[in-house]
């Protein structure tokens, strides 16, 4: 027998056993044929749904018996359940609905999605799309019209640089005309000279021979007159002397490519690149800095307060005058106290990015790292003693050192134990740093800038290098003031890539932009003498009070 003929003979009329029923009753879950619909229909103790056989509704059979199928659903429980769970004990006390309700309730969803799908959101994935192509070709035309520009001016600039070796090369050919012009007529009057003592030596030669008296007796001497010389000249000859080709500067020169930026609509900020930090939407600063909170700490007059990093946003890392170094809350209180491997005094410390705390022992000549409070030495040296020291955004540590011998300082990155990089002179061969025995707070920005507070007598100057090590610009001081001369000590970067450092004789906090030009000041908190600074996750400002042994937190953002 054909398989598909067998198929269909199983299904039958529930009622009159005709084979191949058309119809199903999707509440009373039977095969109809057409002729026993009426008779089904007029049994009113169910809202019977007969539908065509291929759109009837498909019960889910049941989890727990394979053998039934569900015709309700749970709400506690958010099952589809069948009659022998509902006998069952398991679901006593739930609230049941049919599981048709729940199809059509879902149907309705399915609807009003499918809707929503075709009439709005499609359309709009639509409109981004064509938007998408429309900003790629405008991307596309804005960048062959930079091109074309960049190019015209690289025109111009060369046609300039010829110009200028042409006008060079002429008042070259111009200088020598100028000599040679005085050069032939010296060596004219020279040889008419010459010419004249060639022949007052032939007239003298033909006398010596000659026998008449009356000529030898006339002779005068014309000596004087040729022994007095004609001045002579000597030519300074022109040099060219070659400006050195500063890389940066000619960038600087040429013009500048502002930023581009990708805006996030529904976030309603941009990302610019490089060196913006995404997980912060660019916030102005507040009219007038106020401060969030004052930290008392045991530091004061005998144990001044050297150094602080932030451990997170509520505990700061501290070290003052003595070999401790003190864990504390925003609320003033001591969490935790070491004491260094060395008993020294720590010059300065940091906070790596899992948070262990990293110290330099200047006369022990070491770099040290705290881990469950136990003190492993990191980095030994040997001539050159570390000072000040950061953590990078790769877990580096950047190290301040000094030495006896050398007249300046340098700055060393390591990667643990190893030495990766020295950053020690400028381009023209002349120590970025100052010498020993001045502060030199440390710190690298979002965009892998370093910048060290350069604290040397009446030179002090915020210095800032790339990546590289090559020197982008100094600071001195905002261009107009009425304050003290510049002292900067302690120095950090929030999240926007701009550098804030204290200013420690002018008891107030300079703030610049990413590329050292000075946006404002923080004047108007009290501050006493501040001598270190950081930022907190949120870029609320730490500063640490050298002789008070305070500590204030400060906002300044929005």
């Amino acid at each position: 027998m054909d398989r598909r003929s067998w198929a269909q003979d199983v299904l039958r009329c529930h009622l009159c056993k005709t084979p191949g029923p058309p119809m199903y009753c999707d509440i009373c879950h039977i095969h109809l044929c057409k002729a026993c619909v009426g008779e089904h229909l007029s049994d009113e103790s169910k809202d019977h749904k007969v539908v065509p056989f291929k759109k009837r509704v498909l019960n889910p059979k049941c989890l727990k018996h394979s053998t039934q199928l569900c015709d309700l659903h749970c709400k506690q429980c958010d099952i589809p359940i069948c009659v022998e769970c509902v006998s069952s004990d398991e679901h006593l006390g739930h609230k049941m609905v049919g599981i048709l309700k729940i199809v059509e309730n879902n149907r309705e969803n399915l609807q009003r999605d499918l809707q929503e799908l075709e009439n709005t959101i499609y359309p709009k994935y639509r409109e981004m799309a064509s938007n998408i192509q429309v900003q790629k070709a405008d991307l596309n035309k804005n960048s062959l019209k930079l091109t074309t520009a960049i190019e015209k001016h690289g025109e111009d600039l060369h046609r300039e640089i010829d110009t200028a070796i042409e006008k060079f090369k002429k008042d070259v050919m111009e200088m020598e005309s100028k000599h040679l012009v005085v050069l032939d007529k010296q060596e004219n009057e020279i040889k008419r000279s010459i010419s004249k003592i060639e022949q007052s030596i032939a007239d003298l030669n033909e006398l010596l021979n000659s026998n008449d008296v009356s000529l030898v007796s006339a002779y005068n001497s014309r000596n004087a007159e040729f022994r007095k010389l004609p001045p002579t000249f000597t030519v300074s000859l022109p040099r060219f002397t070659p400006q050195m080709i500063n890389r940066e500067q000619i960038y600087q020169q040429i013009g500048s490519l502002s930023a581009s930026s990708i805006k996030t609509e529904e976030q309603g900020y941009a990302l610019d690149y490089p060196g913006a930090d995404s997980s912060f939407p660019d916030r102005p600063f507040i009219d007038v800095p106020r401060i969030i909170t004052d930290i008392t700490t045991e530091y004061g007059e005998t144990n001044n307060l050297r150094s602080v990093s932030c451990l997170g946003d509520d505990e700061v890392w501290t070290c003052g005058d003595d070999n401790m170094l003190r864990l504390y809350n925003v609320h003033g209180k001591l969490v935790k106290s070491i004491q260094t491997k060395s008993r020294n005094m720590p010059v300065d410390i940091a906070v790596t990015q899992s948070g262990e705390l990293v110290y330099t022992d200047y006369n022990d000549r070491t770099v040290n790292i705290v881990k469950n409070t136990k003190i492993q030495t990191v980095v030994k040296l040997r001539v050159w003693k570390p000072t000040y020291v950061c953590i990078t955004s790769d877990d580096d540590f950047l190290v301040v050192m000094e030495n006896h011998f050398m007249k300046h300082a340098k700055v060393v990155r390591y990667s643990g134990s190893t030495e990766k990089q020295t950053i020690e002179f400028d381009d023209k061969g002349k120590p970025l740093y100052s010498p020993q025995n001045h502060t030199k707070f440390i710190c690298e920005k979002k965009n892998l800038d370093i910048c060290v507070a350069d604290s040397y007598t009446d030179t002090n100057t915020l210095v800032v290098v790339n990546q590289a090590g090559k020197l982008k610009f100094r600071y001195t001081g905002p261009p107009f003031t009425t304050k003290g001369p510049f002292n900067p000590t302690g120095i950090t970067t929030d999240s926007q890539c701009r550098i804030l450092t204290a200013d420690y004789y002018n008891n107030c906090i300079h703030i610049l932009d990413q590329d050292g030009q000075f946006l404002r000041y923080i004047d108007n908190c009290h501050l006493q003498y501040p001598f270190d600074i950081c930022v907190d996750t949120r870029d609320n400002l730490l500063v640490a009070e050298r002789y008070t042994g305070e500590m204030k937190k400060i906002q300044y953002f929005i």
